[in-house]
């Protein structure tokens, strides 16, 4: 397990964020990112909750923002080394923010990245 500050956790999700395209960074919306220490479940990394792009329909208004939910400790118990937990901090972001952009579990295993 790789001790890390909540601060350094939260920039290396930070960083993460950086590495998205900006031509995909744009229709990021209405989602907030949050690191919590302990995930709901064993295993779970992170945890999208919302309405995905996809399924956003002219009455989207006045919606309260999805969440995606990166889960510290478990990251960091599953990784040896912080180069580890960077890798697989990047690795839950992009996960989490494909199903934002309405991209399920299967397709992300058939992408790589599930």
């Amino acid at each position: 397990m790789v001790e890390l500050t909540r601060a350094q956790f939260e920039e290396l999700v930070a960083d993460a964020l950086d590495t998205i395209p900006e031509e995909l960074a744009r229709y990021i919306d209405n989602v907030v990112i949050t690191v919590q220490d302990e995930s709901p479940e064993p295993g779970l990394l992170g945890l999208y909750e919302g309405i995905p792009l996809t399924e956003r329909g002219d009455g989207y208004a006045g919606v309260l923002p999805d969440q995606i939910f990166i889960y510290q400790r478990a990251i960091c118990a599953e990784c040896d080394t912080p180069e580890q937990v960077v890798a697989e901090v990047r690795i839950t972001v992009i996960h989490e923010l494909a199903h934002h952009f309405g991209i399920d579990d299967d397709r992300l295993a058939e992408l790589g990245w599930a």
